[in-house]
């Protein structure tokens, strides 16, 4: 473990490299975020990843959604993240369950933190509900043509600060994609590791029409 670990136990320690074999997450969506957020916190040390999807890879899926090849179409996303997060990581035990997010609720699953890589508002509601009754933080992301938003939710309500709709997202860049993802991945891993977070605090990164990157951050009403 040290030499897979080594320039992470330069970072924070043995200890806390160690803890994170006590962690478990859940990541909601096995698609273009899930896809980034497997590889980046598959290889990290977490103990327990709980890859969720019920969809299969469809050929427009793979410019975006990284762990995925031509050959992997017609099958599930969660159960092909879940593999390859082992095979680059002998360290994590990684679940997939082939099953949308209120399915998997009904498990009973705990977790240290859910991390939403879903592309739709109604299944980030759901999140939400389902963290608040849980206790649970949770980190949301949302990507859309060339910007972002990221949140580590914890007192604020993703409800209070979003109508939910069934609004269809337009298209995308693989790029902002892995750039959310990654993100994303740096608050949880924070979290996890035991290291400061900023919480309820949405961050929000777009492209201007001068091709300049432009980062806004807004407190949520908690």
């Amino acid at each position: 473990m040290q030499n897979y670990f080594h320039r992470q136990i330069q970072l924070w320690g043995e200890q806390t490299q160690r803890s994170l074999q006590s962690k478990s997450v859940a990541i909601v969506g096995s698609g273009g975020l899930g896809s980034s957020l497997g590889f980046a916190l598959g290889s990290s040390g977490i103990g327990k990843i709980h890859m969720i999807d019920f969809d299969d890879v469809s050929l427009h899926n793979i410019h975006r959604q990284i762990a995925f090849k031509t050959g992997d179409v017609g099958k599930n996303k969660a159960l092909l993240n879940a593999r390859l997060i082992e095979e680059r990581c002998p360290f994590v035990k990684a679940i997939a369950h082939d099953c949308n997010f209120e399915e998997w609720c009904a498990k009973e699953i705990p977790v240290d933190l859910i991390i939403d890589a879903t592309d739709n508002l109604p299944t980030r509601g759901a999140i939400n509900r389902h963290a608040k009754a849980k206790n649970l933080p949770w980190v949301y992301g949302s990507v859309e043509a060339f910007h972002g938003q990221v949140c580590f939710f914890e007192e604020s309500s993703f409800e209070d600060a979003f109508k939910i709709t069934d609004k269809t997202p337009a298209g995308i860049a693989a790029p902002i994609v892995m750039h959310i993802a990654s993100l994303q991945a740096n608050l949880a891993l924070r979290y996890l590791a035991g290291l400061s977070v900023k919480k309820d605090f949405l961050y929000y990164l777009f492209f201007n029409d001068e091709g300049e990157l432009v980062t806004q951050k807004f407190n949520l009403p908690k």
